[in-house]
């Protein structure tokens, strides 16, 4: 059973930074969660975009059962009810999803795991909170931008924020959406270089990450 939704908000509120990720290669996989885990990371979303997710998400699933008894690991791109009752079956500690799907929301308080709706606007966010959301992710990042969140945070003052996408591993991008009131942030390939992946730079990644982390630090 995946621990209490309470539990993994506030392990994403001092995580801080979401790696978002998916490879087909189960091995790819296992050295990125690694080097998360290496560089300090306790939460990781993979994501079910390909053929090989609910294979290499079990495969992870181990990799955290056997070295990771910290790392919370959850699963995104779940766009219906019966996709998050396969990962939540296979062990995710979270369902994130792309969009507000209530049927979704539904099954996952029925089972008790955390749910993470997308949203990109006020209609969609005020849908998610009728239906107990606690944490919304904000997307497209890119597209909405830290104004929007100052923008609607009176609106919705219990709602806590997760924007993904257009976020950038630099201190200015992340004071702006931090500023802005958000509580973490998911980020994908900004965070988990291509090229770095590409050549197997493991330990250029959790260097990467570590760099990243540090941003969240106070300013000196």
């Amino acid at each position: 059973m995946a621990p209490q939704p309470e539990i993994i908000i506030a392990a994403f509120e001092q995580s801080g930074i979401i790696p978002v990720f998916y490879h087909e290669d189960v091995d790819v996989c296992c050295e990125v969660l690694q080097a998360c885990y290496d560089g300090g990371l306790r939460v990781f979303e993979f994501t079910s975009r390909g053929a090989n997710a609910q294979k290499n998400f079990a495969k992870l699933r181990e990799l955290k059962l056997a070295k990771m008894p910290d790392l919370y690991l959850g699963i995104g791109t779940i766009k219906n009810a019966a996709d998050a009752a396969t990962y939540t079956e296979l062990g995710a500690d979270f369902i994130v999803c792309p969009v507000t799907d209530p049927e979704t929301g539904a099954y996952c308080r029925s089972r008790q795991i955390l749910w993470i709706p997308g949203c990109m606007t006020p209609t969609e966010v005020s849908v998610a909170e009728k239906h107990q959301a606690k944490l919304v992710k904000l997307f497209p990042g890119n597209v909405l931008g830290p104004g929007y969140v100052k923008a609607i945070k009176p609106l919705f003052p219990q709602m806590k924020f997760m924007p993904t996408g257009g976020v950038e591993p630099t201190r200015i991008s992340m004071d702006a959406w931090f500023d802005a009131g958000v509580v973490c942030v998911g980020m994908g390939s900004n965070l988990l270089s291509k090229s770095m992946i590409d050549s197997s730079d493991w330990v250029s990644l959790k260097d990467k990450i570590v760099q990243t982390i540090a941003f969240l630090e106070p300013k000196p």
